[in-house]
């Protein structure tokens, strides 16, 4: 095996505070130290960091590997100000495509002057009559033209089928189903690359793929896990009662995207009380007995199970499941398990402390609050401004003991860990967010975690050489704790590794290495 000497940087590590290099033994870290002792050190090959910060690689906990290609390579809706905007953009694509398909994904009407989504004859009309599918943000409906429509005779009478091309539920799967047909294998083998470059690129050394039946099929699972690339995926199958079949794939657990409801910004997350902008609680897709049965099986097979679960009535139906399932198998057995909820955002203080009580982890998208929280964003019209600042309750999360992991539920909210972490901190509501030593640990080994793996995520003698090196635009930064003194303090005296401040510019990657392997020089 060879070794590498990364030296004269900052490197953060629970070992030293001070440490300015690092030692990798083939994939591992085998020593940590200081300049004066590096000189002692013997390498095969010695990297001058020249100042750069050396840190965990990120996690991204949440990632649909080939959509989020073909976003990055397609048609991209995010950002479309208005409904003609994105009509218009539409239209470019349609010309530049020639009649090929045109898939699209990022629109989001509830910011919209128009306040609706396109129509099939408005695609129809932009695309001069193409086959086009444009999913929504949250990936929960989308719009179909008429000719994709057409493709897919079966959602007319599939649940969720609503006029104007608008489908949710099951309609929404066939339709989908039939749009990404035409996607060709070697199309989806480039998206995948496209994805785990992107997340290289931007100190992501593992993501956890959330793949099921109704989301991109058991074809495009096997060949992501399989797929030669140093990025680490980790899979989760998302089938209610699939057990053997998550374990036959390769997945770490029968979960993910096993969806217990919806997305409020389809008005499908299901809720205990109505919606304000709509009639109806949504839609719930599982009950406590189904989770229950789920839980014990994932259980006693040593599997995680997960489930997706946005709305408070969703997220009762899994914690009573999961409680059931621990009179059944014990608790200390579920807890062992370390079982996931995807999401997790409309938490009561009762259904936290289940959570913690059952040891379960919350896989969380602080991106969501970004781009949805606050007194006049998308929860607040669809719950009112009372429920929407009950979301996304991180701080309670931590407090109670919930292991968190952060990801990005990519393509619908992009590859973006530093925003991420921004996200986390400075959260819409206030007294919800997450201390940024608490952000940076969730998006880091609380993603391995979260996997069940306890060797990675920190820079310590042994551990894995996983980390990635960063330009910084400014100086590494401890956050006081007490929030009525000055919220930063670059006082080197505090002896606690320091982090980016999270608000001067993003750090630029200059390098990704995964298992002692470098993956990434942008």
């Amino acid at each position: 095996m060879t070794t590498t000497l990364y030296r004269r940087g900052r490197v953060r590590t629970p070992a030293d505070p001070y440490a300015t290099a690092l030692l990798v033994d083939g994939g591992t870290v085998a020593w940590v130290g200081s300049e004066a002792a590096a000189d002692a050190m013997t390498a095969d090959t010695t990297v001058d960091l020249d100042d750069a910060w050396v840190a965990p690689a990120f996690v991204d906990a949440h990632v649909h590997a080939t959509s989020t290609g073909i976003a990055l390579t397609g048609l991209d809706l995010t950002g479309a100000p208005s409904l003609a905007a994105a009509l218009d953009r539409v239209a470019q694509a349609a010309r530049t495509a020639r009649g090929g398909v045109l898939l699209g994904t990022g629109w989001d009407d509830t910011a919209w002057p128009e306040r609706r989504p396109p129509t099939a004859a408005e695609l129809d009309r932009a695309s001069y009559g193409g086959v086009v599918y444009l999913a929504r943000t949250d990936v929960h409906s989308a719009v179909a033209s008429s000719a994709l429509l057409a493709a897919a005779p079966d959602a007319r009478a599939a649940s969720g089928f609503l006029a104007d091309g608008l489908v949710r539920e099951q309609a929404h799967h066939v339709v989908r189903r039939a749009a990404y047909a035409a996607v060709t294998p070697a199309q989806r083998c480039a998206a995948r690359r496209v994805t785990l470059d992107r997340a290289a690129s931007l100190g992501i050394a593992c993501v956890h793929e959330c793949g099921g039946p109704d989301i991109a099929g058991e074809q495009d699972f096997l060949d992501l896990l399989a797929l030669e690339h140093p990025v680490r995926r980790i899979g989760y199958w998302g089938e209610l009662d699939g057990v053997d079949r998550a374990r036959e794939m390769g997945a770490v657990g029968a979960g993910g995207d096993l969806f217990a409801d919806g997305s409020l910004g389809s008005h499908t997350a299901c809720l205990l009380e109505p919606y304000l902008d709509a009639s109806g609680t949504g839609d719930s897709q599982l009950d406590a007995e189904q989770v229950a049965r789920h839980v014990t099986a994932c259980t006693t097979a040593g599997l995680q199970a997960g489930f997706h679960a946005i709305g408070d009535g969703a997220l009762a139906q899994v914690m009573a499941g999961i409680a059931r399932a621990a009179e059944q198998v014990g608790l200390a057995a579920v807890r062992a398990a370390r079982h996931r909820i995807e999401h997790a955002e409309m938490l009561s203080p009762a259904l936290i402390e289940a959570m913690a009580a059952h040891g379960v982890v919350a896989s969380v998208q602080p991106a969501f609050d970004a781009r949805w929280g606050g007194e006049h964003g998308m929860y607040a019209t669809r719950l009112g401004p009372q429920r929407a600042r009950t979301m996304n309750p991180f701080a309670a999360l931590a407090a109670a003991g919930v292991p968190l992991a952060l990801g990005s539920d990519t393509p619908v909210t992009p590859l973006d860990p530093w925003g991420t972490l921004r996200a986390a901190v400075h959260h819409r509501t206030p007294g919800s967010g997450l201390s940024a030593r608490a952000a940076f640990t969730a998006h880091t080994r609380g993603g391995w975690r979260a996997a069940r793996i306890e060797d990675t995520g920190e820079l310590a003698l042994g551990a894995p050489a996983t980390f990635a090196v960063w330009e910084l635009p400014g100086e590494l930064v401890v956050q006081a704790p007490d929030p009525r003194l000055s919220a930063w303090s670059t006082d080197s005296r505090a002896g606690v590794a320091g982090l980016p401040d999270l608000i001067s510019a993003d750090p630029v990657c200059r390098l990704t290495v995964v298992d002692g392997q470098p993956v990434s020089t942008p």
